[in-house]
C-alpha cells in the first residue's frame, strides 16, 4: 500500500505570533517555521502503518516556496521514503491546494492519503474534504484511530456526540485529529539519511491549475487585551458589579 501525506509549512506552535504594523498579515520575519502539527500527526500515522506492515511506501508532498523542502526533509527523517515539492510563490486557498494535490494523486495513485484535519495558521479544515470530493474517494475525517485490514480502513472519528467508526474502501482520504497519536522525534542518524532521500520538484504552473485565489485577506488584527481582574469584599459586592458593570445578570 502506498500512502501519500501532504504536509504544510507553518509557524511553529511554540512561537508567539505578532501582527505586522500595517495589519496586512502576521510577521514572519525571523520566525521559526515547522511542519503543521496536524500534518506531523499524519506523517507519524503513515510511518506506524508502514512499521506494522500495512504500507510499503510513504510519499510526502508540500506546496509552496523552496523553503518547504525543509519540512519535507523533516518528514523524510521521521520515516517517509521520498518527497515531492510543488513550487509556487502564490498565496493559495484550500480549493487550489486540493486541486494541486489531486494532480499528485492522479500521478502517484496512492491507496491512502493521510493529511492533517487543518492548519494552525489558516485554520480552515477544508483541504482533505475537497481532495476527497475531487478524487472521488471515501473520506474519514477527525480520525482518532485508524486500522487497515482486508483492503479496507476503519476510521474512528470524533464527533459532537462521542465516537463514530466508519469503514472505507481503498483508496481513501483520512484527516487526523490530535488524539490519533503522538509524533516521534527524528533521530540524528535519520536526519542524516533524509538528506540522501529523493525530493522531486514540480512547478505548480505546469500542473494546469488556476493559481489565482478567489479569497482575499483584508486585514489581520491581534486579539484585544483583557482587562485585569479585581477582588471584591463579599458576595453582595460581586452581585452588584455583575449587575451594574458586567451587566450579565439583572
Amino acid at each position: 500500500m502506498k500512502i501519500l501525506v501532504p504536509v504544510k509549512r507553518a509557524i511553529d506552535y511554540n512561537v508567539k505570533v505578532k501582527v505586522k504594523a500595517d495589519e496586512s498579515n502576521v510577521d514572519l520575519a525571523n520566525v521559526k517555521m515547522s511542519i503543521n502539527p496536524f500534518c506531523e500527526i499524519a506523517v507519524e500515522e503513515a510511518v506506524r502503518l508502514k512499521e506494522a506492515g500495512s504500507a510499503t511506501e510513504i510519499v510526502v508532498v508540500s506546496i509552496g516556496t523552496v523553503a518547504c523542502v525543509e519540512q519535507i526533509r523533516t518528514a523524510l527523517a521521521l520515516g517517509a521514503d521520498r518527497g515531492i515539492h510543488i513550487n509556487t510563490d502564490a498565496d493559495l486557498d484550500s480549493l487550489q491546494i486540493a486541486k494541486l494535490l489531486k494532480t499528485v494523486v492522479d500521478e502517484e495513485t496512492p491507496d491512502l492519503v493521510i493529511l492533517g484535519k487543518q492548519a494552525i495558521d489558516s485554520d480552515n479544515n477544508q483541504t482533505g474534504q475537497m481532495l476527497a470530493a475531487l478524487s472521488g474517494m471515501g473520506q474519514g475525517t477527525f480520525a482518532s484511530e485508524v486500522a487497515v485490514a482486508d483492503g479496507k480502513i476503519a476510521v474512528t472519528r470524533e464527533i459532537d456526540g462521542g465516537l463514530q467508526t466508519v469503514s472505507l474502501s481503498l483508496p481513501a482520504v483520512v484527516t487526523t485529529d490530535l488524539r490519533l497519536n503522538e509524533p516521534r522525534y527524528a533521530s540524528l542518524p535519520n536526519i542524516m539519511k533524509a538528506k540522501r532521500k529523493p525530493v522531486a520538484t514540480i512547478e505548480a504552473d505546469s500542473l494546469g491549475v488556476n493559481l489565482k485565489s478567489n479569497v482575499s485577506l483584508l486585514k489581520v488584527t491581534a486579539p484585544s487585551q483583557r482587562n485585569g481582574g479585581i477582588k471584591v469584599a463579599d458576595v453582595a459586592e460581586l452581585v452588584e458589579k455583575l449587575k451594574t458593570e458586567a451587566k450579565v445578570i439583572s
